[in-house]
């Protein structure tokens, strides 16, 4: 049985920093990603991550987030970390990691490209 599992949401200060982790469970996957949701908006892409071969994965970002977040992957833990700096209000949502077996292609922003997503971590951003 597959599972995503999210942590590491919380409240923080604008300008602070969060990681969140996302562990997956029964099989590896090539691709995760990050999608975050407020509320009354849609689910949007927030950070992708692809692995190209044992030792090399490529990281994409949407634009309002490129230089404050990194994405990272520990294939060996089967886990991928969402490193957020300079948070803004923004920011605040529900944030979900998704698995798509596949590498990443040009519809890796759309959250139909993922099969499995988890529960959702909450982050919080005050001003």
């Amino acid at each position: 049985q597959v599972q995503l599992v999210e942590s590491g949401g919380g409240l923080v200060q604008a300008g602070g920093s969060l990681r969140l982790s996302c562990a997956a469970s029964g099989r590896t996957f090539s691709t995760y990603a990050w999608f975050r949701q407020a509320p009354g908006k849609e689910r949007e892409f927030v950070s992708a991550i692809s692995r190209s071969s044992s030792i090399t994965s490529y990281s994409y970002y949407a634009d309002s987030v490129k230089g404050r977040f990194t994405i990272s992957r520990d294939n060996a833990k089967n886990t991928v970390y969402l490193q957020m700096n300079s948070l803004k209000p923004e920011d605040t949502a529900v944030y979900y990691c998704a698995a798509a077996p596949s590498p990443y292609s040009g519809v890796g922003r759309a959250p139909s490209t993922y099969d499995y997503w988890g529960q959702g971590t909450q982050v919080t951003v005050s001003s």
